[in-house]
């Protein structure tokens, strides 16, 4: 059984991380490089794998844990309390980062789905499910969601779009927001990639990586388990795959079929950083990536609160009135790399600039914890 800290879980999660960081801070959203950008609708980049990716991650880190919890004797009460107080923690810092730096609480201003928020919520119904299910009805409940919202994508009518309208305003979840989340602001006026239907299919998301979570936990070889998980991957890439003739890939409505592909390719790669950090124990090479994974919240939150500062401070002398943000990119990257090098290299030097300031609270043993 998996005691110790599992190294190649903080890897993946850092990977993650890092990748987040990268993909949300192009010196100018003129010039990033298509895989580097999400699919405008249906399909896929390899930017479209970082937010799964991470909900995976978090679904074994469940497993994990919550485990330790109740093999030390908490009761369940105490183990509730502390997810729903981490979810709360969570969501705040979701609608924080939303709101910074002007905190307008006009509900016309105020964005209520997001990143964090989604986070939240699917960390809150997957670590209840966790506790409360044995693993067969947990499988079941996954399967239920992910088919009941594919037959109500597909067959309920919204209203002036009719049945099976994917499309960006004319499908059930973008309805179902504009109803429910009238008044306020959605990402994309009139839909929101991490709204509220497509909520239950990003939980499925994370239950998958609950039970990579109980592979782990299996009383086998690591060896064994290393295929074990590098075969689900396989199985659920190629089911997804063929899903998508039917329920296209979509990271905005996060479709069921989207959910078993990209949680088949969080099964691949995770299999093979267990297989190299905690099989192989090449652990030298995971540390940049050990850095950001341990402070996995707090780099991405502060991150974003650093990118919104800079694009809020002016340069006045500048002859477009720059932000601090385009000042730096146009005045060091574009010269030193071009238009679309320079963007891509002033995104990898943040995310160094951000290795950096993480390796200090590496060094100082500072991890925050919610």
């Amino acid at each position: 059984m998996i005691e110790k800290r599992l190294y190649s879980l903080d890897v993946f999660r850092g990977l993650t991380i890092a990748g987040m960081i990268l993909v949300n801070n192009p010196g100018s959203w003129k010039y990033v490089y298509s895989p580097l950008r999400h699919a405008e609708w249906h399909g896929w980049t390899p930017t479209d794998l970082i937010f799964p990716f991470f909900l995976f991650i978090m679904g074994v880190a469940i497993t994990l844990s919550l485990s330790k919890r109740k093999e030390l004797g908490f009761p369940q009460s105490k183990i509730i309390y502390k997810i729903i107080k981490r979810s709360l923690i969570l969501f705040a810092l979701g609608i924080i980062l939303h709101l910074y730096p002007f905190y307008n609480f006009q509900l016309s201003k105020l964005r209520i789905p997001g990143v964090l928020q989604r986070i939240s919520l699917c960390y809150f119904f997957s670590a209840i499910l966790f506790l409360k299910l044995k693993p067969k009805n947990l499988a079941i409940i996954t399967g239920f969601i992910l088919i009941g919202y594919y037959l109500s994508m597909t067959f309920i009518p919204v209203p002036g779009y009719g049945a099976g309208n994917l499309n960006p305003e004319g499908n059930l979840a973008s309805y179902i927001d504009r109803f429910v989340f009238r008044g306020t602001r959605l990402w994309k006026g009139t839909w929101d990639p991490e709204g509220i239907l497509s909520t239950f299919p990003a939980v499925t998301t994370t239950i998958l990586g609950i039970f990579a979570g109980l592979i782990l936990k299996d009383n086998r070889k690591d060896i064994e388990k290393f295929l074990r998980m590098l075969l689900t991957g396989i199985s659920l890439t190629v089911s997804g795959y063929i899903f998508s003739f039917f329920f296209p890939i979509n990271k905005n409505l996060w479709t069921s079929s989207y959910v078993l592909f990209t949680g088949g390719l969080a099964y691949i790669f995770f299999s093979l950083c267990f297989l190299l950090f905690d099989f192989f124990k090449l652990r030298k090479l995971g540390i940049p990536f050990v850095i950001f994974g341990v402070n996995p919240i707090a780099v991405y939150f502060l991150s974003g609160i650093i990118t919104k500062t800079l694009l809020l401070i002016k340069i006045k002398s500048s002859p477009e009135n720059l932000s601090l943000y385009s000042w730096i990119y146009k005045s060091i990257f574009v010269p030193l790399a071009g238009n679309m090098n320079g963007s891509l290299l002033f995104a990898l030097s943040y995310v160094l600039f951000w290795l950096a300031i993480m390796s200090v609270f590496y060094r100082l043993k500072i991890f925050i914890k919610i």
